[in-house]
C-alpha cells in the first residue's frame, strides 16, 4: 500500500521522477498508436476490442459498458461498434433476458487481429516494466 505523503510539500526529484513517469506513460502510448495503425485499426478501435475481451465476468460487453470503459458517449460507442462490425471485427448479439440489450463479441477475425497486438503489447509492457517500477519506487518514496 503506498505511504501517505508527510505533507503537501513536492521535492524537485518528486517533479522529475512524476515528469519522467508521464513520459513513460506518453512512450507507451505512442507505441501503442503505431501498432493499432500497423494493424489496420485507430488506437480507439484496439481499446475497444481490448475491452471486449478483458470485460470483468464475460468475454463479451454491452454498448453501454463499452461507452463507459472507453469514456465516451453511447452514440459514439455505437459508431464504433458500426465500424468494427463492417471491418468483421465484432458481432452484435441481442440479450437473451432483456432483447433491448446488446452485447458485442469479437468474431474469430477480431480474436486474432487482438491476439497479435496483445502479444506486441505485452513484449513492450515487458521492455518497460523496469522502468515503470523505478519511477513508481520514486514517486512513491518522494522523490
Amino acid at each position: 500500500m503506498p505511504q501517505k505523503p508527510k505533507s503537501d510539500a513536492l521535492s524537485d526529484a518528486e517533479y522529475r521522477a512524476l515528469a519522467e513517469f508521464r513520459y513513460a506513460l506518453r512512450r507507451f502510448l505512442a507505441f501503442s498508436k503505431i501498432a493499432a495503425e500497423s494493424a489496420g485499426l485507430t488506437p480507439r478501435q484496439h481499446q475497444a476490442l481490448l475491452t471486449i475481451k478483458g470485460y470483468p465476468g464475460r468475454p463479451r460487453a454491452t454498448v453501454g459498458e463499452l461507452a463507459e470503459r472507453l469514456q465516451v458517449r453511447h452514440h459514439s460507442a455505437v459508431g464504433l461498434v458500426d465500424r468494427l462490425t463492417e471491418l468483421g471485427l465484432v458481432a452484435r448479439r441481442a440479450g437473451t433476458r432483456d432483447r433491448r440489450v446488446t452485447y458485442v463479441e469479437l468474431t474469430r477475425r477480431g480474436e486474432a487481429k487482438l491476439r497479435r497486438l496483445t502479444v506486441a503489447h505485452r513484449r513492450e509492457i515487458r521492455k518497460m516494466a523496469p522502468v515503470f517500477r523505478t519511477l513508481v519506487k520514486r514517486i512513491n518514496d518522494g522523490g
